[in-house]
């Protein structure tokens, strides 16, 4: 039996579904990846070989919309599917999920299935969005709403995002859905930290405008107005992305002394063992991964009260929910671990719990080969 699993960006393969690829080959699938950007001999198609999975590069462009372009992916796909007749495909991102579900039920693949990390870019919109915005919204929720008719199931991260497919007519009744707890955590590997003697703050993100990366600089300035001594971190990355934070104003938060810029980190967990509380203004989420990292590794957490984050966090237990957009509410919740020492420690500690309970990576992979009929094969 062949499982294809269709990714956007390669990294992501072994980062977040390494233990559920694990987990298909526990249950003795064959398991073949396709991405973009792996050509013969490039270091990660190497340690994904090393896995002992089958790999194909594919000509996928992970953000724009070129018909061209997005037409000769989805016919590379329904070739690649035609020639290697995988029993299972899933893909998650938009385009693996459009352009993958459709290939697939173009190449008769039996079993379909769509993971929904998140709903990016074309989904944060606002009333007074302009015209460009909007039609990329409309463009990508018809385009999902052709895909996912292809799937035989659809697993979303959140009950938001579900809700709201149903609502817009984006996923028809007759597909069947589940909601997941996001990607899980291995909370083997993310194991409790002790804090630090002194307060320090940290946000992981990909350096967006929607991650709320604004927002918590305008907080850290506010906070250091008063009390310069507290550290606020930032890892992450200029992405390619509309929304993207532009160069010049990062460098004015770091030349300010306002951010500490660790730049990307191949490895997070040291950065989340310097500080004491994880922070994600997010405007919204599948479900933060980073958010599970910190949970399990002792942290309390503020985020904001929007779908995917609002679920990782019991308001007042293992961290606050903030309104989301508001630098001022943030600062507050920042605030109240600086005027309540033991507050960090105790809250941390409910975050491990949570993780353990909710969002261990092997209880959440178990759901997923359940549900698609893969724990059962053999």
């Amino acid at each position: 039996m062949k499982f294809l699993l269709i990714a956007g960006f390669p990294d992501s393969l072994l980062q977040f579904r390494g233990p559920l690829i694990e987990a298909l080959q526990a249950e003795n699938l064959e398991v073949h990846v396709a991405a973009p950007d792996l050509p013969a001999g490039s270091a990660m198609r190497r340690r994904l070989e090393a896995k002992g999975l089958v790999i194909h590069d594919i000509p996928l462009r992970r953000t724009g919309m070129n018909p061209a372009a997005d037409l000769k992916c989805m016919l590379h796909l329904w070739r690649l599917m035609r020639t290697v007749k995988p029993d299972f495909v899933m893909g998650y991102t938009v385009k693996p999920v459009i352009y993958g579900s459709l290939a697939a039920w173009l190449a008769r693949v039996p079993h379909r299935f769509a993971l929904v990390t998140g709903l990016g870019y074309a989904f944060q919109g606002q009333h007074g969005d302009g015209k460009a915005r909007r039609l990329l919204r409309s463009l990508v929720q018809g385009l999902y709403s052709i895909g996912l008719r292809k799937a035989k199931k659809v697993f979303f991260q959140n009950p938001d995002d579900e809700a709201l497919f149903r609502t817009l007519g984006i996923l028809s009744p007759g597909t069947p859905s589940c909601v997941v707890n996001g990607s899980g955590v291995n909370v083997a590997e993310y194991h409790p930290a002790a804090l630090p003697p002194s307060p320090h703050f940290l946000l992981i993100a990909r350096l967006l405008g929607d991650k709320g990366v604004r927002e918590y600089a305008d907080a850290a300035a506010h906070i250091r107005a008063k009390r310069p001594d507290i550290q606020f971190s930032l890892v992450g990355w200029i992405d390619e992305n509309p929304d993207a934070i532009k160069q010049v104003e990062l460098d004015v938060w770091t030349g300010q002394g306002t951010l500490n810029y660790l730049g990307r980190l191949a490895d997070v967990r040291p950065a989340i063992a310097a500080c004491s509380v994880y922070v994600l203004p997010s405007y919204r989420e599948g479900t933060p991964r980073t958010v599970l990292e910190a949970m399990a590794m002792g942290r309390a957490v503020i985020t904001t009260d929007a779908p995917g984050c609002r679920e990782t966090v019991v308001d007042g237990v293992n961290g606050w929910l903030v309104p989301v957009r508001s630098a001022n509410a943030l600062a507050g919740a920042m605030q109240r671990f600086l005027d309540e020492p033991m507050l960090a420690a105790r809250m941390g500690a409910q975050s491990r719990e949570i993780a353990e309970t909710k969002y261990d990576v092997h209880k959440v992979n178990a759901v997923m080969l359940r549900e698609m009929g893969v724990a059962c094969i053999n």
